[in-house]
Order: C-alpha cells, then structure tokens, then sequence
C-alpha cells in the first residue's frame, strides 16, 4: 500500500496488527452484508480474547458464528442474540460475557465513536435493565441515559464496490452496520466485490469517503441466506 492506494494483496496483511485481547466491530445485519472473508481469516489466525461489536454474531457455523465455536470472543457488545444457538448458550453457561445494547443506542454509540462524541444522552432504555448502573439525566421533563460511544481496535466492513482510495459503495441493506462500523475502527478493514479505478465512482453515490478507510481488499463471498422459507 502506497499514499492514497489503499489496496493490500492478502487478508493476512489486511488483518496485519490485529492481536489478543483487542476490541472488533463489525459491520453488517443478521448475515446481510457481513465481512465474510476476514471473519474467517481472523478465525485461522486464532486471535482470542477478543470483544466484538456487532449488532448480533452471525449464525452457527457462519459468519462470527466460527468464532463463538473456537472460544476467540470473550465478551460481544450486541443488539440481539438472533439465530446462533451457541451464542445462547454460552451466554446462559456464563461462558461469554454478553452486553445487550438497543439496536439504534447501538448504531449511535458506533457514529458516535466514529465522529469523536465521547457520549450521549437517549431515552431508549430509561427505567428498564438497560439503564442500570449508567447515568441518567431528565431533559424537558423525560428522562435519558447516558451512552458512552464505541471506539474499536479494528473494523471489519463488507462493500460492494470501491476504487483504490477506498472510497466505498454499498448495496441495498447490505449497508446497514457498516457504514457506521467504517468510521468508528481505529484500523478499518474493507472487503468489496469489487475495486475500481479512481475516478470511476460517481462521487455522490459514495457513502463511506476513502478517509475511513485503511486497507481495502477484493473478495469473494457465499452470501448465505440465514432463513430461507418457502411456500408449497
């Protein structure tokens, strides 16, 4: 990787850093739009002890779901534990420490993160579990928790195209998480089908700018569908 060239060869230099015991967000929604290829790097890496921020942990056998089945998460910061019948139960064994945080707290404690608030006040989750323990504050006559923002080691992030800046484009729902993941990395990792030449993007169709970005890398992916239901 050379000035503005964000491109790297291989997800062992993409994940180049990445150790024990860090902190790793990652984008995507159920398995919609998730970084397939780095998840599963980081499983062959066996880097453990980690906390991983996403909005669940993929499925068993897929997506984060490889990780819960080595042990290499030690604490998930999430908004629901979905279809993984492991996370549930190593969450109910006591095995993984779990911290389950409202779905849009927690897209706003990654921005937040991401653009440098180090917290913020909502009223989502005022008087029920989620507000034990944190600060809480009465605005107007209704009262808020105090949410601190989310800053991570790494980011992992799935695109559908980029060019060489890293500037990214994603597809339909596929962009949920991650343009909120992208920016809240200390080091973002972006896997994209595909890399283009600069110039090649329309600028205004861009939605994560190449800034965010640190190391790029062009993937191939399964896109499995976590539930398929069909009529007769």
């Amino acid at each position: 990787m050379a000035g503005f060239d964000k491109r790297v060869a291989s997800v062992e230099d993409a994940l180049a850093g990445l150790q024990d015991g860090m902190t790793l967000i990652a984008g995507g929604f159920g398995l919609c739009g998730i970084p397939e290829n780095l998840i599963r790097a980081i499983q062959q890496r066996g880097t453990r002890d980690l906390t991983v921020v996403s909005n669940n942990c993929g499925v068993d056998g897929f997506g984060l779901g490889v990780l819960l089945e080595d042990r290499q998460i030690r604490k998930i910061i999430a908004s629901y534990v979905g279809e993984n019948a492991l996370f549930e139960r190593q969450m109910l064994d006591g095995e993984l420490e779990v911290e389950l945080t409202p779905q849009g707290t927690l897209a706003e404690k990654m921005r937040a993160g991401g653009a440098g608030i180090p917290a913020f006040y909502t009223a989502t989750g005022y008087g029920t579990p989620v507000a034990e323990g944190k600060e809480t504050r009465a605005f107007d006559g209704r009262h808020y928790v105090l949410e601190h923002a989310i800053r991570g080691d790494f980011a992992i992030v799935k695109g559908w195209k980029a060019d060489w800046y890293g500037n990214v484009i994603y597809r339909h729902t596929a962009q949920n998480f991650n343009p909120l993941a992208a920016t809240a990395g200390r080091i973002t990792v972006v896997e994209v089908e595909e890399i283009v030449p600069p110039g090649t993007l329309p600028p205004d169709q861009i939605h994560t700018p190449g800034i965010y970005v640190d190391r790029l890398l062009c993937g191939q992916f399964e896109k499995r569908i976590e539930q398929r239901t069909l009529s007769a």
